[in-house]
Parts: structure tokens; C-alpha cells; sequence
């Protein structure tokens, strides 16, 4: 074999390595997201110095950004939908590990628990969801890592389900929690969109195993790791609970 054509020996980190490396991944991740607002209340900072001041820093103007687009975004503005014509086929996997490592769901015993400021924490079969009214929309995901693809998603609107738990709409946030160790939370402005989703469908199928079966959150007007999949609980608090990316230096509201 042609030397071209080596891989190059993977790196060994020690602990203390690994940590630095997270960290300046972690900051890197805070810096992109920073709105331009944001970046002009850093004129005159020095982020060169002391680490825990730069993360306290670039974590107060993320935090910034999120208010910023918070108070931009409107309840009642749709995003764009399309038809058929435009759908993205195949559409694309995506996830924080490999396709092989999709969970496993029994669907047969499924159930999606519900908990926090809500009156019925009674837990919710996928044949029970269904007989609540549906919505569909053909709309675009769009990926952070700079791809996007238009698929077809039907299911519950999410507010349709915060109603009939008798959920608490004036709480600050609705959290998810995932089969698949993934974790993330919405704004209530945004749970209760026209056009947000708890998704028992994509196409016009169940929704398959890759795309986040039995059943996953659908938010057009956010960045697709603001979509959970294989949802397994659904909880209403007044408590931040952060996110997977989010936790590790995405913008957490990262929307329109």
C-alpha cells in the first residue's frame, strides 16, 4: 500500500488532554453561535486569559443570544411548506452515533410517560395519541452541521397534547426525554406553535426506526437537534433543562 494511502495513527489523549480538548470545543461551539449583538458587547474583552472567565464569558453571551431570539420569534408565524414534488428522497440519518445503533423499542409495551405541572400524568399509548386530532406538514429540517431535507410529518400537535393533559401553558418550558440517551427541552411559545409536533408518523407510514420511531418531536421553526426522537417522556417545567447539544455549548432556543 502506497504510504498516500495510510491512515495516520489515531492520537492517544492523556485525561488532562482529553479535558482541554473538550474545552476548546466547548468554546468553539459558543463562539459560532454568538448573534452579532452579542459579539459587539464583547468589545474590549480579552478572551485570551483565565479559561473559567472565557466560559463564563461566551456561556452569558449564548445565554444573550437565546433571549435575543426569543423575543423575535412569533407564536403564529408558520414556517414554509412544500408539496410532494420537493420531498428529499432518501432522507438523511442523522443522529450522535451510528445508524447500527438505532434503540430497539418494544412497540407492543410502549408508552409515553408525562410529568411535571400537569394535571394527568396518566401515560399515553401510541393508539391513544392517534385518536387525538392530527396535523400534517411537508417542511425542512435544517441541520447545524449545514445540510437540510424536506420530508413529510404527521402527528399531534403538541399543543392539541399539553391541552389535554391539562398541562400548565404559562410554565417556561417543555422538556423530552429519549430512548436513546438524548434529551433535549422547547420554550412554551414554541411547544405550543400551530406547527409543532409530537410525530407518530413520516410519509405516509409510521414513523421508521431511523427517523425517530415510535414517536418523536417535529419543530420546523428550530435547528434539527431541537427534534428528539424516540421520545419516551414528556415533562412541563419552570426549571431549565438544558439539552444534549445544548449542554455542551449549542445555542439553546436556536431558532426563528
Amino acid at each position: 500500500m502506497s504510504d498516500l494511502n495510510k491512515r495516520p495513527p489515531r492520537l492517544k489523549l492523556e485525561p488532562a488532554q482529553q479535558t482541554q480538548l473538550i474545552n476548546i470545543q466547548r468554546r468553539s461551539l459558543l463562539r459560532a453561535g454568538l448573534t452579532l449583538g452579542a459579539v459587539s458587547m464583547l468589545t474590549g474583552c480579552n478572551l485570551e486569559g483565565d479559561e473559567d472567565v472565557v466560559d463564563k464569558t461566551l456561556w452569558a453571551m449564548s445565554r444573550w443570544n437565546d433571549r435575543v431570539q426569543a423575543w423575535l420569534f412569533s407564536g403564529q408565524k408558520l414556517a414554509p411548506t412544500y408539496d410532494k414534488s420537493k420531498l428529499t428522497n432518501p432522507f438523511p440519518f442523522n443522529a450522535f452515533y451510528a445508524e447500527y445503533n438505532v434503540p430497539d423499542l418494544d412497540i407492543s409495551s410502549y408508552s409515553l410517560a408525562v410529568s411535571g405541572r400537569v394535571r394527568d400524568k396518566q401515560p399515553w399509548t401510541l393508539d391513544n395519541l392517534r385518536k387525538l386530532p392530527q396535523r400534517t406538514d411537508i417542511t425542512r429540517l435544517i441541520c447545524v452541521e449545514g445540510w437540510s431535507a424536506i420530508g413529510q410529518w404527521g402527528g399531534v400537535p403538541l399543543r392539541t397534547f399539553l391541552e389535554h393533559i391539562g398541562a400548565d401553558t404559562t410554565a417556561k418550558y417543555v422538556g423530552f426525554k429519549c430512548a436513546d440517551k438524548y434529551y433535549s427541552s422547547l420554550d412554551m411559545p414554541t411547544a405550543l406553535h400551530p406547527q409543532t409536533l409530537l410525530a407518530l408518523d413520516f410519509g405516509e407510514v409510521a414513523l421508521p426506526p431511523d427517523y425517530g420511531y415510535p414517536l418523536r418531536v417535529r419543530v420546523p421553526t428550530k435547528l434539527g437537534f431541537k427534534n428528539p426522537k424516540h421520545i419516551v417522556e414528556l415533562f412541563v417545567t419552570n426549571d431549565y433543562p438544558g439539552g444534549y447539544w445544548e449542554d455542551q455549548g449549542y445555542n439553546w432556543f436556536s431558532g426563528s
